[in-house]
């Protein structure tokens, strides 16, 4: 969460310290406010005090460009990463697959990787990403999801910024969804500001980070997007080892894999085992209340997909019952929070961390 510090133009920032129920709490500046993350266990009381000495440790999170990929760091571990330069398919495979603006991979704190791209049955996944499936431009109906089909794609356009600090990294990069088949020639169809934010919790076994959506359409008619059990909202292909004996699912509604598909949830835990056997991993989703159709709708793979393999599919799917009309040149956007961990993440816990998500504490200067 953040504070205002317009009223501490007179303060020097660097010798502040924030406290929350007697204890410095760790905070950076960014946009004339003070960021970090809030802990509800210790109540909803700050102060900030002038300190000569500052006692909260500082983790370092940084960005980083590296082979076409711009990382988000901790303490000089790469966490997740972004891809912005273009992905070609493997050789043999069709280049229409190619592609560009997606995330992977996600590491889990010990580096086990959760994600996966091309995969030899859906060449167009890539890790975590949210082209929208079923549109529909005037009368024409266009696909930026299946790639295979040459009806569109998403790619990256360019970043508008990049953080670095010592509780949260992030950056916004601007991506095209580029429609191939209206009007004979390429137009784009929305364009797309995507804000990641990780944050450092603290804990040596879990991180979080902040996935936002925001877009428009330049068209003069907007787009449709048609109901569907696919697009839009955020996509996860899991790591191969993951299969229909080693991969539960619990929702926030009690609703497990074989019965999760095409409900309505507010959080799901999407956990398997780790890459050595000996324990496990995953990623907490959770939707935000003033999200499109929320509790929102999931799409999961049945255990028997995929040839019976079970591989691993989530999706929150803001369009699967309900088709939304993109009106042109309005601003829209979708909000969704990952923990990412190893070990294991119980149901108390994930309700916990949706109600910090969903109920942003309200602050308040209290003068002395």
């Amino acid at each position: 969460m953040s504070i205002e510090i317009k009223d501490l133009e007179d303060k020097n920032l660097e010798k502040l310290t924030l406290i929350q129920n007697g204890k410095s709490v760790r905070f950076q500046i960014k946009d004339d406010k003070v960021w970090f993350v809030h802990n509800p266990e210790n109540g909803n009381l700050y102060s900030i005090e002038e300190a000569s000495n500052k006692t909260v440790d500082a983790k370092a999170l940084d960005t980083q460009k590296k082979d076409g990929s711009l990382q988000l760091i901790a303490d000089k571990k790469p966490l997740l990463s972004y891809r912005y330069e273009m992905t070609y398919p493997p050789v043999g495979v069709d280049s229409i697959f190619k592609k560009s603006g997606y995330i992977h991979p996600i590491l889990t704190p010990k580096g086990d990787t959760l994600t996966r791209i091309q995969p030899h049955d859906h060449y167009h996944h890539y890790g975590l990403w949210g082209p929208w499936t079923h549109t529909r431009i005037d009368t024409m109906r266009v696909d930026f999801w299946n790639l295979g089909e040459g009806m569109g794609t998403v790619l990256f356009k360019e970043f508008k910024n990049t953080v670095s600090g010592n509780v949260f990294s992030s950056f916004t990069a601007e991506q095209e969804h580029i429609d191939f088949k209206t009007k004979g020639s390429p137009q784009v169809a929305l364009n797309e500001d995507l804000t990641i934010n990780l944050w450092d919790l603290g804990l040596t076994d879990r991180y979080m980070f902040d996935y936002t959506t925001s877009f428009s359409s330049p068209l003069e008619n907007g787009i449709l997007f048609e109901a569907y059990r696919y697009g839009g909202g955020i996509g996860l292909r899991f790591n191969e080892r993951w299969k229909a004996d080693n991969c539960t699912v619990l929702t926030s509604e009690g609703n497990d894999r074989l019965t999760a598909d095409g409900t309505n949830a507010r959080w799901c835990i999407v956990s398997g085992v780790s890459s050595d056997g000996q324990g496990t991993n995953g990623i907490l989703f959770m939707s935000h209340p003033e999200n499109r159709m929320h509790p929102e709708p999931m799409r999961i793979w049945p255990i028997d997909a995929n040839e019976g393999r079970g591989d691993m599919f989530f999706e929150f799917c803001p369009i699967r019952h309900e088709q939304w009309k993109i009106e042109p040149n309005r601003e829209y956007e979708l909000n969704y929070r990952m923990v990412v961990f190893d070990g294991e993440l119980s149901a108390e816990e994930a309700e916990a961390y949706w109600q910090a998500f969903a109920k942003f504490p309200e602050a308040k200067r209290i003068e002395n």
